[in-house]
């Protein structure tokens, strides 16, 4: 196309592709898109033909390959009576690929509220993914290439190097959670990020962290934006990924309880930030698999750009999972809608709370050969078993006590005490604790 420059790398790149590219090439996102990211667009095929037919087809659609009748999708009754409240052109039809536009104007708002610094703030609208781990291999596979560096503290989610290390081949830097004094260790983290300076990062930060069950300070929130500032300063272009599965899970007051995402969306033109959360655990609907990607940076200069890469993200999709469950996303927006969807929300994390509180106060006096790491939000807390193995305590556990936990790194044993009625809290730690000690 005339005024579209072919790409020197990929002289064969669909027309598509190098549109996008050409929009997106003086901002951040040009310069962080991986080898895959920059061959990513949205075909003009079927599924964006069916959707300017259901703009314009005002007499007959015989576009996407579903079956109706009178206009409405055909259904066998033995499934539809199991969902009698819902219509049938919510459950059965396909989804948009980017989600359902209500869901994600939604979802967005929402957002904004529970992130009173994204006011006012230009963000993209919100794209469906199915669940958050897809949401995290859609942005491997955008911006991550074989070599890259991935910074991510040193205690993380296992997937995370299944997604990252594994299937796209980049290199996972760590850096120590906890300083000594049991404090967010970020002169770590800013070492990493100078030895760095001047290329491309990617950084992932997870809040409430899995497994710790830890969540930064006031003071630790605003400490970790000026270092990711002054790293944008040197040059350092940096992807930031905030994996916030479990947002809003705070149950103490000096908690930084915004996203990082919401500061960091215009901070500095050298910064892309994205947002990865979802429905999963904000809304306990864990088997829903209804995720989003949010993306903001002070160098996308408005609609165009934001078009562009929401575009790219859209092509991942369709060649991915081709769009997201069409009944997921109705009944989480017919829960959000719920004039009830508030209230319920705080009496099922005030449970969590209360098991949160229960927690700390049984392991604050209960003596034992194992450390518990600072928690302080999500589902989870993990101790620190030293010279233990944490596999050995783990099986121990499982099969002469019936008790299951999780080992990692054979140094640390996870408890997700959201999965344990508040009144069985203090059985499960003392026979941790005595198991512990009866294998030192």
């Amino acid at each position: 196309m005339t005024g579209v420059a072919v790409d020197p790398y990929y002289p064969d790149m669909n027309e598509l592709a190098r549109q996008l590219n050409t929009t997106l090439e003086a901002t951040i996102v040009g310069k962080l898109l991986s080898a895959t990211g920059r061959r990513m667009y949205f075909p003009r095929g079927i599924v964006a033909q069916s959707g300017e037919a259901k703009r314009y087809a005002h007499r007959l659609n015989a576009t996407a390959g579903i079956a109706t009748q009178g206009g409405k999708p055909l259904f066998l009754a033995p499934i539809k009576e199991n969902i009698p409240n819902l219509p049938p052109e919510e459950i059965f039809s396909y989804a948009t690929t980017a989600g359902d536009p209500r869901l994600r104007e939604l979802w967005l708002r929402e957002m904004i509220e529970k992130n009173p610094s994204l006011k006012d703030k230009k963000t993209s609208l919100p794209i469906v993914v199915s669940g958050l781990t897809h949401g995290l291999s859609l942005l491997a596979d955008l911006f991550v290439d074989t070599g890259d560096t991935v910074i991510l503290p040193d205690l993380f989610w296992g997937n995370y190097r299944l997604i990252f290390e594994d299937r796209m081949g980049a290199h996972l830097l760590t850096f120590p959670l906890f300083t000594t004094a049991g404090a967010l260790n970020l002169q770590a983290l800013e070492g990493l990020l100078k030895e760095l300076k001047g290329g491309k990062v990617i950084l992932l930060l997870n809040f409430p962290n899995n497994p710790t069950g830890y969540s930064p300070t006031k003071s630790e929130g605003k400490q970790l934006l000026d270092l990711l500032r002054r790293a944008a300063e040197t040059g350092t272009q940096l992807l930031l990924i905030t994996d916030d599965a479990y947002f809003g899970l705070f149950y103490e007051q000096n908690i930084y309880s915004q996203s990082i995402f919401a500061e960091a969306a215009d901070l500095h033109e050298n910064i892309l930030a994205v947002k990865v959360d979802g429905a999963t655990k904000e809304d306990l609907v864990w088997g829903f698999r209804v995720g989003f990607l949010t993306f903001a940076s002070r160098s996308l200069r408005g609609e165009e750009d934001y078009s562009a890469l929401t575009q790219k993200v859209m092509g991942a999709v369709r060649c991915s999972v081709s769009n997201s469950s069409s009944l997921s996303q109705s009944l989480v927006l017919r829960g959000m809608q719920s004039p009830a969807y508030g209230e319920e929300k705080k009496r099922v994390f005030a449970i969590l709370g209360e098991r949160y509180r229960r927690s700390r106060q049984i392991l604050e006096e209960l003596p034992g050969p194992v450390r518990a790491l600072p928690f302080n939000s999500g589902y989870f807390l993990s101790f620190d078993t030293g010279a233990l193995s944490a596999e050995r305590l783990r099986q121990t556990l499982l099969k002469e006590q019936g008790i299951g936990t999780i080992s990692i790194q054979d140094r640390y044993l996870r408890v997700a005490y959201s999965s344990v009625d508040v009144e069985k809290l203090e059985y499960l730690y003392q026979t941790i604790m005595q198991t512990a000690s009866d294998l030192s």
